[in-house]
């Protein structure tokens, strides 16, 4: 098999779909691994280490997809500024394709997709299962916002982090509020716990409490349903009465708070808003807002993707990809995620994916022309019809 590994096109994208040393995993099956040049430098690995691993070096993007049997990539097939064609045009009629995609946004890539009869995985439903824990692309990605998002914050607060005790008397250690207790949230507590933060965290989940608790965080309280998550472990869409409560529940933190942290998100949907205009009055002056919901909408009613404002003296910060500001552990956890899901595929030399499956079969979008996803399928025709 060919397999493709092209230099990401879209723009403020660093990291790569394969790291070098995941190479020997796919060569040693007798597969050809195909490397454009510069995949790998905005996450720090260069040509030279993927010809050591064992990769062809290739500098047109055009033969780099030429007879290639299957394309890995981090994001959706996108136009080719240089070549002013799109990605998904250049993938071979028939070919694989692994990575995001993003279907729901994207119609027109899974049109043409289907249109080339290309077997689509999309990394990001892989089903939230045992056995997929270790392909787990989203956790991955989530763990670096989480990370990140608590960088941000204290680069754009006005005061320091942890309890100081000083010549001049004792600092107060800030107080952050983490909405949602998933993977970038968890991440978000313990790093604002190394700092020395005070750390509350809020989740309709009650299963999550005894987590947020291990990290040394406060679990505020409320009224929960049973029913908040779905079997594929995300979380589900709630009514707008329950919204209401979430909301009069955080509200009565926000006084205190220096740092909100929001992270929850409704898969495939737009995220819930957990703070209005008339809470955010209710931060101090000089409070910041992170919003890792920002591109599903957002968990604040005034944040605005890929910036940062000011409103009522709060900074609303509304990042996106922030797994590419930190490419090269991003890239390896990633590249350890997508190679995983590709020995689970392919796990020996002429063995085909079994899509009969539950992760292949989650997982899979497209193919022989047809969307195969039941999810995606109805999710598309409801909006056609």
């Amino acid at each position: 098999m060919r397999i493709a590994i092209p230099r990401e096109v879209v723009a403020g994208e660093t990291r790569v779909a394969i790291i070098p040393e995941m190479l020997p995993l796919m060569i040693r099956d007798k597969h050809q691994v195909v490397v454009e040049t510069g995949a790998g430098h905005g996450a720090g690995f260069s040509d030279d280490e993927y010809v050591e691993a064992g990769a062809v070096i290739v500098s047109q993007p055009q033969a780099l997809y030429e007879d290639s049997d299957l394309v890995i990539k981090v994001q959706p097939p996108a136009m080719h500024s240089s070549l002013q064609r799109h990605e998904a045009e250049l993938i071979p009629e028939a070919a694989t394709y692994i990575g995001f995609l993003a279907p729901l946004a994207n119609r027109e890539l899974i049109k043409m997709l289907m249109e080339r009869k290309i077997t689509a995985f999309s990394v990001e439903y892989i089903p939230r299962i045992t056995r997929a824990q270790s392909m787990d692309v989203l956790s991955s990605m989530s763990t670096v916002a989480g990370y990140k998002a608590v960088l941000l914050a204290t680069g754009r607060m006005r005061k320091m982090i942890p309890l100081l005790m000083t010549a001049a008397g004792t600092i107060p250690p800030a107080t952050f509020l983490i909405l949602g207790a998933g993977v970038s949230g968890l991440q978000a507590i313990a790093t604002a716990k190394r700092l020395g933060a005070k750390v509350e965290a809020f989740d309709p989940r009650p299963l999550v409490r005894e987590q947020v608790k291990s990290l040394g965080a406060s679990f505020v309280e409320m009224e929960m349903p049973e029913d908040v998550e779905t079997a594929g472990g995300y979380a589900k869409e709630q009514s707008e009465q329950f919204l209401e409560k979430e909301r009069e529940a955080i509200r009565a933190r926000l006084p205190r708070v220096d740092v909100v942290i929001s992270t929850a998100q409704v898969f495939g949907k737009r995220a819930p808003v957990l703070l209005t205009e008339a809470m955010v009055r209710d931060l101090r002056p000089g409070s910041v807002i992170v919003d890792l919901a920002a591109e599903q909408g957002g968990n604040c009613e005034l944040t605005k993707a890929g910036e940062t404002i000011e409103r009522h003296g709060v900074s609303i910060m509304g990042p996106v990809n922030l797994a590419a500001t930190v490419p090269v552990d991003a890239s390896r956890m990633y590249s350890k995620n997508v190679t995983t899901l590709f020995k689970h595929l392919y796990p020996k030399p002429g063995v085909m994916p079994d899509f009969a499956d539950e992760i292949v079969k989650g997982c899979c979008i497209t193919r022989a022309g047809e969307i195969v996803n039941a999810q995606i399928s109805t999710a598309l025709s409801r909006e056609t019809g």
